[in-house]
């Protein structure tokens, strides 16, 4: 499948899974669907490349997240947003997944998805707010190549540098999307703001402990 990759300063050495471990599916090398998410990625890097990459599956151990609540809790659990007091319950949900998985694939976190998680995370959306949110967002995928196995698998196909009239119009572009979707969540919210549980509720459920 062709996916793109976005890199602040340029790729060099062979494809490794080295991504900052606190991303949305942990450490590994990133590619998604869409053109436009890493390139707002990077568009604030000194000397930012996006590329073309060919990524074929066949041979590779793939999980797939939903766009569901497990795909924000793993999200949470990558990004040690969950309290250390509930994390040994995810550490027994999330780690067999992590640990006979080549591939995590599943919806994108982009800079529209990332005011809506802030906001679940901080009890402001609820559940039935998060999933309508994804579902009115129209996410693209992500594909994250967890293991040496999987980066094999990646080609890179095509290289680009971004010029700086390029960053400049990415950087208004995002923010513009931002505030959109800020505007288009708060709506969701206010209308499904009775409706499913709030981020605390799903973990006491889940582990059986108070959070406070």
């Amino acid at each position: 499948m062709r996916l793109y990759h976005g890199s602040k300063s340029g790729l060099s050495g062979a494809i490794a899974p080295v991504s900052r471990d606190v991303c949305d599916f942990g450490r590994g090398f990133y590619m998604g669907t869409e053109t436009t998410q890493p390139m707002t990625l990077i568009c604030h890097g000194k000397s930012p490349k996006f590329y073309d990459v060919d990524f074929n599956l066949d041979g590779l151990r793939v999980y797939r997240f939903g766009p569901d609540v497990d795909w924000a809790m793993f999200v949470a659990w990558n990004r040690r947003v969950i309290p250390d007091r509930f994390r040994p319950y995810y550490d027994d949900k999330f780690l067999p997944i992590v640990q006979s998985s080549d591939v995590i694939a599943g919806k994108i976190a982009n800079d529209r998805m990332v005011v809506v998680l802030d906001w679940f995370f901080n009890g402001f959306v609820s559940d039935v707010g998060l999933i309508m949110s994804l579902q009115a967002l129209g996410l693209g995928d992500q594909y994250c190549a967890r293991t040496a196995k999987a980066c094999e698998h990646v080609k890179i196909a095509s290289e680009r540098a971004l010029s700086p009239d390029e960053c400049a119009a990415l950087r208004m572009r995002s923010e513009s999307q931002r505030t959109a979707a800020v505007k288009m969540v708060d709506r969701i919210r206010l209308e499904h703001r009775r409706d499913g549980m709030f981020f605390s509720e799903i973990i006491e459920k889940a582990t059986g402990r108070t959070w406070l």
